[in-house]
């Protein structure tokens, strides 16, 4: 630094604030500084920097399972929300979900130098007696039922599923079926509760649930079981991976979407709207989850200890494609 304040004839001090991006250097003097640092190769020491302000400008990001789609778009808004505020992303992902996990999560991200944690948890963990966040660490969870005891963010899971259920009913169709997502999942619960509500508040009997894990293949599985329902007109998968794997178990035993049984998926992967046929589906805002959970853990990380137990509910909204219509008459 000392080299650089001598060749851009500055002090040092100008060269610590041109450094960490401070104001109060006018833009000749900054880039006299920028000059003289290219030239002597200088970078600055970000670890010396982190340890002089207590910020290491990292936030950590915990998540059990990488293979949900949810979850990777969930994770690709946070680190692009964390890039524009400045801060990098460090991911841990913990193959095995229990409290021996994860307080081993945090320590490791603690010697990676986090300044906060984001936890992708989509499955019911911190909701169990034996599991729970080791204390004194700004954490905002993503995708969970966490209760009071943390700040959460998350999309609108009965609210989507509820809009599912209902754009099928106005159809025409007397019922709807349900391929849920694996049992152990938060969001599979919350829109398989929503689904079976919605049809008894309609006076409407659940048919029985057939469930799934969130992949193509069992979605494909379910389907073949579903193509031999006779009063099968409509159903409601719970993501469009099964929904996928359903429409071509359907094509392939003969029943047509949508003019024998009509289709919803939820997620809107971008790659729905390619479907045969497209699909109807809830697009979730993944991006504007993320966006909220870095805006959450930065806004506790100034506030130093902003209490606990709040929970925010991304909107979710129906896309109508070409997957749903209509029964046809005497069905």
């Amino acid at each position: 630094m000392a080299d650089v304040a001598q060749l851009a004839g500055v002090s040092s001090q100008t060269v610590s604030r041109v450094s960490n991006g401070f104001p109060g250097v006018t833009e000749d003097t900054r880039a006299q500084v920028l000059a003289a640092m290219r030239e002597l190769g200088y970078r600055p020491n970000s670890a010396a920097r982190a340890l002089r302000r207590g910020e290491f400008r990292t936030l950590g990001v915990i998540t059990f399972s990488l293979s949900t789609m949810g979850n990777i778009r969930t994770l690709e808004a946070i680190a692009t929300s964390a890039a524009e505020h400045g801060y990098a992303v460090t991911l841990l992902p913990v193959a095995v979900p229990t409290q021996d996990e994860v307080n081993g999560a945090f320590s490791r991200l603690g010697e990676l130098a986090v300044d906060a944690v984001i936890v992708i948890m989509e499955i019911h963990l911190l909701d169990a007696a034996t599991v729970s966040l080791p204390p004194g660490v700004q954490v905002v969870v993503a995708d969970s039922d966490a209760g009071d005891r943390y700040t959460v963010v998350d999309t609108d899971q009965a609210g989507g599923a509820r809009d599912a259920v209902r754009h099928l009913l106005d159809l025409g169709h007397d019922t709807v079926w349900h391929l849920a997502g694996p049992e152990g999942s938060f969001a599979a619960q919350r829109r398989a509760n929503a689904w079976r509500t919605t049809l008894t508040g309609a006076g409407r009997t659940p048919p029985p649930l057939v469930r799934g894990d969130w992949s193509a293949v069992s979605g494909y599985r379910a389907g073949l079981l579903l193509a031999d329902e006779p009063e099968c007109t409509a159903v409601f998968a719970a993501n469009d991976q099964m929904a996928l794997g359903l429409l071509r178990a359907l094509h392939e035993r003969g029943r047509r979407v949508p003019d024998d049984i009509s289709v919803v998926g939820f997620d809107d992967i971008p790659e729905s709207a390619d479907f045969l046929p497209p699909l109807t589906t809830i697009h979730q805002d993944f991006a504007e989850v993320g966006r909220l959970c870095v805006e959450g853990v930065l806004s506790k990380m100034r506030q130093d200890g902003v209490e606990h137990g709040t929970t925010t509910l991304v909107p979710t909204r129906l896309v109508r494609r070409a997957s749903t219509a209509a029964p046809r008459s005497g069905r």
